[in-house]
């Protein structure tokens, strides 16, 4: 056990005469954040953030079931209402995947038209962004349909080798160079998106260097799902995207980031990253959890915004408008209809 010599202790007390040291030289001022008595330099400035945060809505994404969620929108119907939802209700932008009978990912252009196109007539403003992962036989044709048609003003590319659960989930350096080529020549925004540090190093080896993508980019980091970045307990979490966004840092200083609530850290990160004075992508594509250490599923993407405008709220950064978004993106305003699809 430790012994404290108290006789020591009493000693100091009476030679300090019972009193802390407090020289006041700044009188009669006690405390100024914003400058010192003894010069005219600024001590204290705003943080050099930006003053808006973008807010996107990523509706369904490629992975959860029913099953998982029941409250997950599948049919094209489902996704185009709740698309529409959150842009009547403020989102900055919606990032758009369309599924199949049996709720799986798909290519295709119709039902892409099928949420996408009264998305343009209602919100002309709005940036739509898709996800266009070719990953079975004919679905790189059907990109391409995509891509070409000009519904999208932006879409990611993923400089990713990694496991996704239980999948092999990987985008060879051929492929994700094609890829960008094909974005490009669509007028769309490439959206780099990534799952580790890692994958920083690809995209700027593979798209930077190369000049097919200029910076500053777009950044997407999706950290917190097994096989990304692991966010477990909170000290991962700050470590893991600290070093994520450092690494995009030292490659693109200006770059756009944006960081999606993902995984079980879900709201959490992305208040982090509203913190950072990065931006946000909420919604029920990258988890069906609202909080890190409860078991709540997200009941609606309308829900998933309404966090997200509460961490605007709390960190003083007002939810950027489509306008803002779109100029912040750098896609250019839309000039015309995205071109038909014949059914078939």
């Amino acid at each position: 056990m430790t012994t404290i010599d108290w006789g020591r202790v009493s000693k100091g007390v009476a030679r300090e005469n019972e009193k802390m040291i407090w020289r006041p030289y700044g009188l009669p001022t006690i405390l100024d954040l914003e400058h010192s008595g003894f010069h005219d330099a600024p001590i204290s400035t705003p943080w050099d953030i930006p003053e808006k945060l973008a807010v996107s809505v990523a509706i369904t994404g490629a992975f959860f079931q029913h099953s998982q969620n029941p409250n997950q929108p599948i049919a094209p119907d489902d996704i185009l209402d709740s698309a529409r939802e959150v842009a009547r209700a403020g989102a900055s932008t919606v990032h758009i995947h369309v599924r199949d009978d049996n709720g799986y990912n798909v290519l295709s252009p119709e039902r892409f038209h099928h949420v996408i196109d009264p998305l343009h007539e209602e919100f002309p403003s709005l940036v739509v962004d898709g996800c266009l992962v070719p990953a079975l036989d004919g679905e790189w044709d059907l990109m391409k349909q995509v891509l070409d048609s000009g519904l999208l003003d932006a879409a990611p590319i993923n400089t990713t080798a990694t496991f996704i659960g239980d999948s092999l989930f990987v985008k060879p350096a051929p492929v994700m160079i094609e890829k960008v080529r094909l974005i490009n020549e669509a007028g769309a925004v490439p959206e780099i998106a990534v799952y580790t540090d890692a994958d920083v190093s690809n995209a700027d080896r593979f798209l930077i260097k190369p000049g097919l993508i200029q910076t500053p980019a777009v950044w997407l980091v999706l950290p917190a799902l097994p096989g990304c970045s692991p966010m477990e307990n909170p000290r991962q979490m700050i470590d893991g995207l600290t070093r994520t966004v450092s690494a995009i840092k030292d490659i693109d200083p200006d770059a756009f980031i944006m960081v999606c609530a993902a995984g079980r850290a879900s709201t959490h990160v992305a208040t982090l990253a509203a913190l950072m004075g990065l931006h946000i992508r909420v919604g029920m594509e990258d988890t069906y959890w609202l909080y890190p250490h409860r078991d709540d599923k997200i009941q609606s993407n309308l829900q998933a915004l309404r966090m997200g405008q509460l961490i605007a709220e709390v960190t003083g950064r007002p939810v950027a408008t489509p306008e803002e978004y779109r100029a912040m993106l750098g896609a250019p305003e839309r000039s015309h209809a995205a071109e038909p699809v014949s059914a078939g």
